[in-house]
Order: C-alpha cells, then sequence, then structure tokens
C-alpha cells in the first residue's frame, strides 16, 4: 500500500488528474478484499488492484469517464459479480465469481488556473504574482535556456517545445485562463489558434492594437472564430511599461473577468 500512497502524493504534487478507487463494501465471494485500492489515470494506466477482470475493467472505464467531466467528486457504484441484475444496483457484470462489490470513486482533477505561453521577462512577473495569489499556472517556450524550472520554481509545469502541441497537451478547464506573452508574431499567432481550441475562461495576447487586427485577420482569413473571450491587446490600462507592471494590468484583467466585476475604483464619490 505504500506504493500506491507514494504514487498519489507524486501525482498530486504534479498537479496531474486521476481516481482512487476503493473497493469499500462486498458481499458472497469477490476477489479482493475490503480496503483494496487502485489508481487510474486518463489513460487508463493504473496503479493497485481492486480485484482484475471484468470488474476492474468496468471500473477504469467509469473513472475514464469520471475525469473526462473534468469535476472532482466522490461516488459510489455497486457491482453485482453474478449474471443476476438486483434492482437497487448500477451494474450486472456475469462473473463467476458472483456476489457485490461496492466501490467509491475519488476524482482528483487537475488544477490549472493559468497557461503562460512564453518565458521571457513578463512571464517572469506573471508567475511571481500567481506565486503570491496561490495560482496553479504552467510555463511554455521552445527556447531550452528559458524554459526551465530553475526561472519559474512555482510552476505547476515548465514545459519546453513546440507551443501549440504543449497547449493542446495540458488539461485547461473552464477555470484556466491562458496569457500569450512570446517573443514573436509567429509564436503568439500560433499561440492564439491552439488556444481557440481549449474551454479556456480568458485567453490574452500582447502586442499592439496593429498587431493584434493583423493576427485576427489571418484567423478570419482561415474562417476560425474569434471568440468573446480573446482580450488584445491584453490588460487593464492601469499604466506603466515595466514587465512587473504590465503582468499586475494582465492578472487584474484576469480577476476582473474571472469574478464578474467592473475593475473600477472602488472609492467614495462624495468625501
Amino acid at each position: 500500500m505504500k506504493d500506491i500512497y507514494a504514487e498519489i502524493a507524486l501525482l498530486r504534487e504534479n498537479n496531474r488528474p486521476f481516481v482512487l478507487t476503493t473497493l469499500v463494501n462486498t458481499s458472497d465471494s469477490v476477489p479482493q478484499s475490503v480496503g483494496a485500492k487502485m489508481v487510474v489515470l486518463p489513460d487508463g494506466k493504473i496503479f493497485g488492484t481492486i480485484g482484475g477482470g471484468c470488474l476492474e475493467k468496468n471500473v477504469i472505464r467509469e473513472a475514464k469517464k469520471l475525469m473526462a467531466a473534468g469535476a472532482e467528486k466522490t461516488l459510489k457504484i455497486v457491482y453485482n459479480l453474478s449474471g443476476e441484475r438486483h434492482p437497487k444496483e448500477n451494474v450486472s457484470l456475469g462473473m463467476l465469481c458472483g456476489g457485490q462489490a461496492e466501490i467509491m470513486f475519488e476524482v482528483f482533477a487537475s488544477k490549472l488556473d493559468l497557461v503562460i505561453c512564453g518565458a521571457g521577462h513578463i512571464a517572469e512577473k506573471l508567475a511571481a504574482v500567481s506565486d503570491m495569489l496561490n495560482l496553479s499556472y504552467a510555463v511554455i517556450d521552445n527556447r531550452q535556456e528559458f524554459a526551465s524550472k530553475d526561472r519559474f520554481p512555482g510552476a505547476s509545469a515548465v514545459i519546453c517545445g513546440d507551443f501549440p502541441k504543449a497547449i493542446k497537451g495540458l488539461e485547461i478547464t473552464g477555470h484556466t485562463s491562458i496569457v500569450i506573452v512570446t517573443y514573436g508574431h509567429v509564436h503568439d499567432y500560433e499561440c492564439l489558434e491552439a488556444s481557440l481550441t481549449t474551454p479556456a475562461f480568458y485567453i490574452g495576447m500582447i502586442g499592439s492594437r496593429n498587431k493584434a487586427k493583423e493576427l485576427f485577420a489571418r484567423l478570419k482569413n482561415k474562417k476560425i472564430k474569434i471568440t468573446g473571450n480573446v482580450y488584445s491587446p491584453v490588460g487593464l490600462d492601469v499604466g506603466g511599461n515595466s514587465p512587473a507592471e504590465i503582468s499586475i494590468s494582465i492578472i487584474s484583467e484576469i480577476l476582473k473577468i474571472k469574478y464578474g466585476t467592473t475593475g473600477k475604483s472602488l472609492r467614495l464619490e462624495k468625501i
């Protein structure tokens, strides 16, 4: 059991989604004892066992469905291991051993609040602000000297590689924001195009209005819809041009969208 708990700790540390399944109750003959545990990953890979055979196959299938939904939850399913279906039971498996097995599913979803495309000076400051806000974030860059854990020690993941491929490989949900601050228009564009295929609630791209118009026109020429969650030029107009000031402007806009506020000053109108 030590090994499975070590695996769970590693998965949590690396912000990886998984389902912990536990055999919590049995009746008659079943292939494992109460307390048996199995971890299921999104690709179907497992650690541990709850008995093998049809039971395990069905549990893996259910776990993958739960992870695909993207929400953390806990539920129990009772599997009838004989060929007879009990009216109160969920699944009948028709195994020779007979009996019933109640499985608890605990879904641990990945928590990725922010994806930073680019690992330059602005990205460093975005990471610093994210650390203060306790946000989980990933950093992507195709330059090995920039995409390093030493430069982004608080990141859940630092990926050195192709931008679009990295974006598509991350567990991006409707709770994730994406900020595009790469070192060139070509990479900004490919990040924007890839980001539009994700469910991210916010996609921000740095640059001038002319740059934004040019890249938007390229998307339209390819019949790619520019959704309302795209913000470029990125950030709120708070002034300042330093990487730190720009990062605060960007994070402020993300928080404004996330919480549905106006972004206006909270000062009293009349003093």
